[in-house]
C-alpha cells in the first residue's frame, strides 16, 4: 500500500538532505535557498552528520538537522521546525553561533574562521507582522554596513508561501515542502518535472514503501502531533493566567480608585 508522506517530518527531511546518496540534492538545495548570499555557487559539500537509516530509525533522540562543509571550508546548517516555540529565535541564533565557534580548536587563530550559513524552514508563522516568507539576517549596523561578511541566517516561513507558478529553484523547493504530502508520484505536476524533484520524491516514497521506515515515520508524526497538542495546551493555560492577572490588576486599581473617592468624600 502506498502512503502519503510529508517531507516536513524530520526523519524524511534528514533523509532528503542529509543522506550521502542525496548529496547532489543538498548542494542544489543550498544554492537554491542561499542564492545571492553566496560568493560563488557551491559545487560539492561534505555532510558532517550524515543520515544513517538504521541508526536514525532506532534512536528517538537522533539529531535531525543537517550540517555540511563545502570545498572552500564554509559551513552550513539546515533545520526544519514545525512548532513555533517562544525560544525559537534564540535557538536559531545559538545554533548558528555554535557551528561558527566550533570551527576553532585550542590555539587556532580567529583568521581561520569561515563563513557559516544557517537555513531554517518553519512550519508555523514566526513573524506575523512582517511581510514576506523569506527573511535573511546578516551582521550589520543600523546603516546596513557589515561588521564581517561571515554568512547569514535564512528563515523561511512555510505558511506564508503561496506561489502558484514556480519562477525560481527556491520556490520549487518551498512548494515541494508545502505540497509534497499531497503529490501523486505517478502523476507529478509540471513544476516537479526536474531531476532534483524526482529524486526528492523518490526519497519520500521510500518511507511509504519500506514497512520499517513507514512505521518510524508514523511514530515521528505522532510524536510531533502530541508535542503540538501539549504546547497548545500550555499556551492556552498561559493566556488564561495572563488574563486572570490582568483582571486582578484591574480590580486592585478599581479598589484604589474607590478608596481615593471615599477619602475625598470624607474630606468634604
Amino acid at each position: 500500500m502506498r502512503h502519503a508522506i510529508d517531507p516536513k517530518i524530520d526523519c524524511v527531511f534528514k533523509a532528503l538532505l542529509g543522506a550521502e546518496a542525496n548529496r547532489g540534492l543538498l548542494v542544489h538545495f543550498l544554492n537554491a535557498m542561499l542564492g545571492a548570499e553566496l560568493p560563488a555557487p557551491i559545487v560539492d559539500a561534505v555532510i558532517l552528520n550524515p543520515y544513517n537509516e538504521r541508526e536514525f530509525l532506532d534512536d528517538k533522540l537522533s539529531i535531525v538537522d543537517v550540517k555540511a562543509r563545502d570545498a572552500t571550508g564554509c559551513l552550513y546548517q539546515i533545520e526544519i521546525q514545525l512548532l513555533n516555540l517562544p525560544e525559537l529565535p534564540a535557538r536559531i541564533l545559538y545554533g548558528w553561533a555554535d557551528l561558527y565557534s566550533a570551527q576553532l580548536a585550542s590555539g587556532e587563530d580567529y583568521l581561520e574562521l569561515k563563513p557559516t550559513y544557517a537555513i531554517w524552514l518553519l512550519g508555523e508563522t514566526l513573524l506575523p507582522n512582517v511581510p514576506g516568507y523569506a527573511h535573511r539576517y546578516r551582521f550589520c549596523d543600523a546603516m546596513g554596513r557589515a561588521l564581517i561578511d561571515h554568512g547569514c541566517i535564512a528563515v523561511f516561513e512555510l505558511p506564508k508561501f503561496a506561489a502558484v507558478e514556480v519562477q525560481t529553484e527556491e520556490e520549487r523547493w518551498l512548494k515541494f515542502f508545502v505540497e509534497g504530502e499531497h503529490l501523486d508520484p505517478d502523476n507529478l505536476p509540471e513544476w516537479m518535472n526536474t531531476p532534483e524533484m524526482r529524486q526528492a520524491m523518490s526519497t519520500t516514497q521510500g518511507f511509504s514503501e519500506k514497512e520499517r521506515a513507514y512505521h518510524a515515520y508514523q511514530a515521528r508524526q505522532n510524536y510531533l502531533r502530541q508535542q503540538k497538542t501539549i504546547q497548545r495546551h500550555i499556551d492556552a493555560l498561559t493566556a488564561q493566567i495572563e488574563q486572570e492577572r490582568a483582571e486582578k490588576q484591574a480590580a486592585l486599581a478599581e479598589i484604589e480608585r474607590l478608596k481615593a473617592q471615599l477619602k475625598d468624600a470624607s474630606a468634604d
